[in-house]
């Protein structure tokens, strides 16, 4: 199966998915947005469960397509976690989230840094041979989900960044068309500010578009790859934090 059917799958499976959950709408899934609309976040599993369905079937090795699979899967729930049970928490940035778990408490924020940075590396450790690829992998795996959640905050916006990301790679990696073909099944949605993808479908759209860089980059390309998203991730935590405090004042 070639690479335009993968996305084919991936869009059919989004788009499809997307529907049944609209169809049952649950108070648990529904938000109120940055302009006080009332939108839910059933294209955030929709997405996941299209990107993790069309790597399935792209034409390439087992152990890469086991790695996407497993890494969108997982990212997806590190996301939904925090989507349902850290919605109400005001902690923002890596250091608050560290600084609760040092206390025994395990926040949404903690289990998407360490279930996401955990995955990663296993996800690195299928598709990579050398102990620093495989390190390299993971950080570029969980950076790329970190970095498209952090630009998750308007209608539309983290769907542009999945199929800008992307489109440079899809010569490269074929990975990369299952998260773009699901991203642009839910687009027109998003964009009408009727769902979202929150975090369980940023988180897992990222991860599907770092496997794809690890699977097709090398040792260059990972380091270069890597030392990016850390420094957009270093960026990303400080403004979240300064937003969190500001928004208490």
């Amino acid at each position: 199966m070639r690479t335009p059917a993968g996305a084919a799958v991936a869009a059919a499976v989004a788009g499809g998915v997307y529907r049944v959950l609209r169809a049952r709408p649950r108070p648990a899934w529904q938000r109120t947005n940055y302009a006080g609309r009332t939108v839910d976040l059933c294209a955030g599993p929709a997405v996941a469960l299209g990107a993790a369905a069309g790597a399935a079937v792209l034409p390439l090795p087992s152990r890469t397509r086991s790695a996407a699979v497993l890494a969108v899967l997982v990212a997806a729930g590190c996301g939904a976690y925090d989507d349902l049970a850290g919605a109400d928490d005001p902690r923002r940035g890596f250091r608050a989230h560290l600084s609760a778990l040092r206390y025994g408490e395990v926040t949404g924020g903690a289990v998407k840094l360490l279930g996401i940075g955990a995955v990663g590396i296993a996800a690195g450790a299928l598709i990579r041979e050398r102990p620093v690829d495989r390190l390299l992998g993971g950080v570029v795996i969980a950076g790329t989900a970190h970095l498209v959640n952090l630009t998750d905050v308007r209608p539309g916006a983290a769907v542009a960044t999945v199929l800008a990301l992307g489109a440079p790679g899809l010569v490269r990696s074929p990975l990369v068309a299952a998260p773009m073909a699901a991203a642009a099944a839910i687009a027109a949605d998003d964009l009408g500010e009727r769902t979202m993808i929150g975090d369980t479908g940023a988180h897992a759209l990222g991860a599907a578009l770092g496997v794809g860089i690890v699977a097709a980059g090398g040792r260059a390309g990972l380091v270069a790859h890597a030392a990016g998203l850390v420094a957009a991730a270093v960026f990303g935590d400080r403004v979240t934090r300064l937003a969190g405090t500001l928004g208490r004042r």
